[in-house]
């Protein structure tokens, strides 16, 4: 794991940190972004929606727990680039079953260590996310005009479609844990393992579906909900999962969603979406349920915000009645929840599933389930 072999972290600005290895030897290319989490580096590397994005940690200690076979949110680590100050020497967690130096290895996630993070951090809320590079092993010999060039040229993430390469490819099935009350339609943007969990606890029997379902594949389950996962890339460069939520918004199927599915259907609504300076990324963001009027820590991970106006009740300008923003982040005003008023629907962009935690917001679940039985019953009686 230690090692002096040389690394370096390039931002598209110019800006140069010289490290050394970690993880897997090589190039890797993405958006540079940081996550203040002290804890729960597994969740967050194993989270699909950090595809594209090269991760930095705050914390300055990671890998001291390891990783282990329970707690990953999905198949694999998802970080395009892995960026720490000073990795663990030793893991010293029972439950461990590999180093995170090893798993990073194992599913070619190329890294660096041995910065100064805080630096980094500091300079990414001044100047933004940007795109950024981590050149190792042979890569690390490229001439840094060369390696700046190759940085400047990956893609950005806005405007990018990245729902196909984390979604499954076939339909899977959690049955319900308890009483059972039916099937949910789970589309998977980038779901997490947690929220299926959670989704089962619920009673329902969970399928989770590839991003390209149709409503017709939808309809085939028989579901009594629609979920929309978090994911990774541009809400703006995903029509094709607005038209197939307004089809799911027609037929008054209740509906939740969690961070791109919020973005989503804010775009279902009718209203814009935009990328954020820096974006939210940790698991200490507080939140004001509007309709509560409790103040909830939470965990959030997302680049794009609604645009939506956060006061008030408004006219859904796609013509789906009154709408209105249920939850609002109180560090600069992003809009964090949409409420369908005329519509079984409501989304929150930041994660009720939080795992490793905070777990405030978990009630979000149980919303779900009651407005699902709600609307059973209205169905039974009309």
């Amino acid at each position: 794991m230690f090692t002096r072999e040389p690394a370096v972290l390039v931002l598209e600005d110019g800006t140069r940190h010289t490290g050394r290895a970690y993880g897997a030897r090589g190039t890797t290319l993405g958006e540079v972004v940081f996550a203040t989490g002290m804890t729960g580096y597994q969740e967050t590397i194993t989270d699909p929606s950090y595809a594209g994005q090269i991760v930095l940690q705050t914390a300055p200690h990671i890998g001291n727990t390891g990783m282990n076979d329970e707690d990953p949110e999905s198949r694999r680590i998802w970080v395009a680039g892995y960026v720490v100050r000073d990795p663990s020497r030793v893991v010293s967690n029972w439950r461990a079953d590999s180093t995170l130096d090893e798993a990073l290895v194992a599913d070619g996630i190329v890294g660096i260590s041995g910065i100064d993070t805080r630096a980094v951090t500091r300079h990414i809320r001044s100047a933004g996310s940007m795109r950024g590079g981590i050149f190792s092993g042979d890569a690390a010999d490229i001439d840094p005009e060369e390696q700046l060039r190759i940085v400047r040229e990956a893609p950005a993430m806005a405007g990018r479609n990245l729902s196909a390469e984390v979604s499954v490819s076939a339909p899977q099935v959690t049955p319900a844990v308890g009483e059972r009350i039916g099937a949910v339609a789970v589309l998977d943007l980038g779901v997490k393992q947690a929220t299926v969990a959670n989704l089962a606890a619920r009673g329902f029997d969970v399928h989770v579906l590839p991003q390209d379902v149709t409503i017709d594949q939808i309809r085939a389950i028989d579901p009594v909900g629609v979920f929309y996962s978090n994911g990774p890339g541009d809400p703006a460069a995903s029509d094709d999962h607005v038209v197939l939520l307004r089809s799911v918004l027609d037929e008054k199927l209740p509906f939740f969603g969690i961070c791109f599915g919020n973005q989503l259907l804010g775009r279902a609504l009718g209203f814009g979406t935009y990328k954020l300076p820096f974006g939210h990324r940790g698991i200490n963001q507080p939140v004001l349920d509007k309709q509560t009027g409790r103040v909830e820590i939470t965990a959030h991970n997302h680049g794009f915000a609604v645009d939506a106006p956060i006061e008030g009740v408004t006219d859904s300008p796609s013509g789906y009645g009154r709408v209105e923003v249920s939850h609002v982040g109180l560090n600069d005003n992003v809009v964090e929840g949409l409420r369908a008023l005329d519509l079984p629907a409501f989304s929150v962009q930041y994660h009720p599933e939080a795992a490793a935690g905070p777990h405030d917001a978990n009630y979000l679940f149980d919303r779900f389930r009651d407005l699902v039985l709600a609307n059973l019953e209205t169905t039974k009686n009309a």
